[in-house]
């Protein structure tokens, strides 16, 4: 039990292997509430280092933009504006797009949450897709007429070292995403549900990016007991014409497979 542990703490981040580790301690105690076992042994989860997020500015995504070739951008373009995650947008069927309704959607299969995602298509996300038509019968995002299976390539690499982007991952596009939500004041309990996070400690993280759940109250305390007072702040990304337009997803049943 322990070398299997072991194992998936090198193959994995710390975070993954505890996840392994919670999957084990449950069957354990199940067995042990069935009588197969004595008792449970205990098992110390794996340290998680806090890390930093690193997501991008407006400025930087548009530098990282121009300088991917087109299969890529447009993708990476896509993320940014739906949030969804690499396996999703490499994985995107057109049965999954429904253009008329401006609508997309993960299957629970493909979801990390093991729950249906609808994604609502804005504008901009719209002409990403109509860029794709007619390249693949049934994958939406291609190269060369085939799909697309990896994008951290040597063309993904050189075109963040051109736009001087660094300490960067192509699921940081999707913590890019979120952020900039946050920052236009989409609420976390609607972010959690466009992300597809299973909970919202996952989406508690990008909280720190907008003040206006505070600023109400530092404006409380003043130099000499004087009592001062301002309107909430509002931090407003550039992209918040693009979060206007997001249609919404609602009724969409995902097929089943």
């Amino acid at each position: 039990m322990c070398g299997i542990l072991e194992r998936k703490r090198k193959e994995t981040s710390a975070s993954t292997a505890n996840h392994y580790l919670a999957l084990i301690r449950a069957i354990l105690r199940r067995a042990h509430k069935w009588g197969w076992l004595d008792s449970v042994p205990s098992f110390e989860p794996y340290p998680v280092k806090s890390e930093r997020l690193r997501w991008l500015t407006q400025e930087e995504a548009a530098r990282l933009l121009q300088e991917l070739p087109q299969h890529l951008a447009d993708m990476a373009e896509f993320s940014l504006l739906t949030g969804l995650r690499q396996s999703n947008v490499t994985g995107l069927e057109w049965a999954q797009v429904d253009m008329q309704r401006r609508c997309a959607w993960i299957h629970p299969d493909q979801a990390k949450a093991r729950k249906p995602i609808p994604v609502s298509l804005n504008d901009q996300a719209i002409q990403v897709l109509r860029r794709q038509l007619g390249k693949h019968h049934r994958v939406v995002f291609t190269y060369k007429g085939q799909p697309v299976t990896q994008t951290n390539t040597k063309a993904w690499r050189k075109a963040l070292k051109r736009a001087g982007i660094e300490d960067f991952t192509w699921h940081g596009l999707r913590h890019t995403w979120a952020s900039w939500h946050v920052q236009a004041g989409t609420p976390l309990l609607v972010l959690q549900q466009m992300g597809g996070w299973a909970s919202l400690d996952m989406v508690q993280r990008y909280a720190h990016l907008s003040a206006d759940h505070v600023a109400q109250y530092a404006a409380n305390v003043g130099v000499n007991g004087t009592k001062k007072t301002q309107a909430p702040l509002r931090l407003v990304s550039g992209t918040s014409q693009h979060i206007e337009n997001m249609v919404g997803c609602e009724g969409i049943e995902p097929t089943t497979r």
